[in-house]
């Protein structure tokens, strides 16, 4: 008798009866442009947080720069430098949220809509077939899904 964690991909992870090859190549090319698009986002959190932290640095900067008794040059940080956009009326929070709201949420939820759509909702359809088609059949560390799953 076969474990059922071996028997191959489970239902979530099957193709749906009458979805073609076509079908599943490109909703793993679009889910695979949404991956790209989430480690772009992930970036842009990083930067928002980089920027944010250097922000925040710059005051022991002109503090350390007012005990050394150079207070003009400490202005003119604090008037030229801290709190500063980083483009014209933008910290980097309204980057990130003007991010999410005009390209990654329509691009997140086109790409769920089309796999509800186009594939009863299965996600990774041509991963879980790639995977298949990779694995050794019988080897405990090449099983098609988890203990149970």
């Amino acid at each position: 008798m076969t474990s059922p964690h071996a028997a191959g991909p489970g239902p979530r992870h099957r193709r749906p009866e009458g979805v073609g090859d076509a079908t599943v190549e490109a909703l793993g090319a679009l889910s695979k442009a949404l991956e790209t698009t989430e480690r772009a986002r992930g970036a842009l959190y990083t930067f928002h947080q980089l920027t944010g932290t250097a922000d925040l640095q710059l005051d022991d900067a002109v503090r350390l720069l007012r005990e050394a008794g150079h207070g003009e040059e400490a202005d003119r940080v604090e008037r030229e430098i801290l709190g500063r956009n980083v483009i014209p009326g933008h910290w980097t929070f309204q980057i990130v949220e003007a991010y999410d709201r005009t390209y990654y949420r329509p691009f997140a939820a086109t790409e769920r809509q089309l796999t509800d759509d186009l594939a009863d909702g299965r996600p990774h359809l041509f991963e879980a077939e790639l995977k298949e088609s990779r694995r050794t059949h019988g080897h405990p560390d090449h099983t098609a899904r988890p203990e149970g799953g």
